[in-house]
């Protein structure tokens, strides 16, 4: 695991609200959701609160695989590859509840370790 590269990190800083997160079931079969309740935690880790998550939820326990993208307000897009984690306690999870809204439940924090780092074709980062 490393660092988030400093681009990326600003990047994330100026992006729009929500970002897309994907996961797929144990057939490979995608699903993408929009997701507005997320942090970057020590720009190691995307952390993403499960406020509703169903199927989402399945496909981590089962692939322990997702991907990250998101856009920044100047229209430029980042996608962030790796692995995946759910927690229901923590120090990611104590991290999404700082910042989840009140009004909603976080059940539980999926954390994305970044593996690949891409801003459209151009790949940024690898780790590992």
């Amino acid at each position: 695991m490393g660092l988030i590269p400093e681009e990326v990190v600003k990047a994330w800083e100026d992006r729009e609200d929500a970002v897309v997160f994907v996961t797929s079931d144990p057939d490979g079969t995608p699903n993408a959701v929009y997701v507005t309740c997320v942090g970057m935690y020590r720009k190691e880790h995307i952390v993403i609160a499960d406020n509703y998550f169903d199927k989402t939820k399945k496909n981590i326990q089962a692939r322990k695989k997702g991907t990250i993208l998101f856009i920044t307000k100047e229209k430029k897009s980042y996608q962030l590859k790796g692995s995946l984690e759910y927690e229901t306690s923590g120090e990611h999870y104590d991290f999404m509840k700082t910042w989840n809204p009140t009004k909603l439940p976080g059940h539980a924090a999926a954390i994305l370790t970044p593996e690949e780092i891409f801003s459209g074709a151009r790949k940024i980062s690898e780790f590992g």
